[in-house]
């Protein structure tokens, strides 16, 4: 199928999948490719996509045909494919070793801060995988590496610390024997106004409590900003 187009052309995204061996998925036709954005040739018997933003990362081979790597056919496959479907490509990918939940998240943002939409539905899926899983988030797991290559004490996590009338307030995470908790708002993170109060009312009666409350974001940790980093060095934590 690529040869009658020729170099260079991958399999896209609905052909990569099996080829990758992500569960769910099979080699049908018509066939689905890929070339860069400066090629436009058509066939009849196959789909042909164009592709702008990529590099060698989003290249893979499988079977000795050149496909897109597994990180970037999961980035392709979001646009369409629906959540259930999805997740299993994802659990596929990570149990086969074929990516990582760290290197998904980066390749995210890197294709995001070069004016492509980040796709949310791939982002939600992540995080429901994450939930089913166990443990920490990602975003968590992450700020917990960061704080002990800081030499920091490890914090707990999904703390009880407060109260606000009936309901109880639980923080990411809390220093132990401090009075330092942090709140980290992950990527699906939109106030409203609604949410703006509620948050308003939440960080008040943290405060009102003794407690040091910070709010790290997604892009914080992600991109570990100098900010970030500056902040956590000023907290007596220790």
């Amino acid at each position: 199928m690529i040869e009658s187009i020729g170099p260079p052309c991958w399999a896209y995204a609905p052909t990569s999948a099996p080829l990758l061996g992500f569960d769910g998925y099979a080699l049908s036709k018509p066939f689905d490719l890929v070339v860069p954005a400066n090629r436009a040739p058509h066939r009849l018997d196959h789909r042909v996509h164009r592709m702008q933003q990529f590099n060698q990362l989003d290249l893979s081979t499988a079977f000795e045909i050149p496909c897109l790597s597994a990180t970037r056919t999961l980035i392709e496959l979001a646009r369409t494919d629906a959540p259930k479907r999805l997740t299993a490509a994802l659990d596929s990918a990570v149990r086969d070793g074929l990516t990582t939940d760290d290197f998904l998240h980066r390749r995210l943002d890197e294709l995001r801060s070069r004016g492509r939409p980040g796709p949310a539905k791939l982002l939600a899926v992540m995080a429901g995988a994450e939930l089913t899983r166990g443990g920490e988030s990602w975003l968590e797991r992450t700020f917990l590496e960061l704080v002990g290559e800081l030499g920091f004490p490890r914090p707990l996590t999904q703390q009880v610390v407060a109260n606000r009338g009936k309901q109880m307030i639980r923080v990411d995470c809390r220093f132990p024997g401090t009075n330092v908790v942090i709140e980290l708002l992950g990527y699906r993170y939109h106030r409203t106004p609604m949410q703006m109060q509620a948050d308003s009312e939440r960080l008040n009666r943290l405060q009102l409590d003794g407690f040091v409350a910070m709010q790290f974001t997604y892009i914080d940790v992600l991109t570990r900003s100098s900010v970030m980093l500056q902040t956590l060095t000023e907290l007596d934590v220790h």
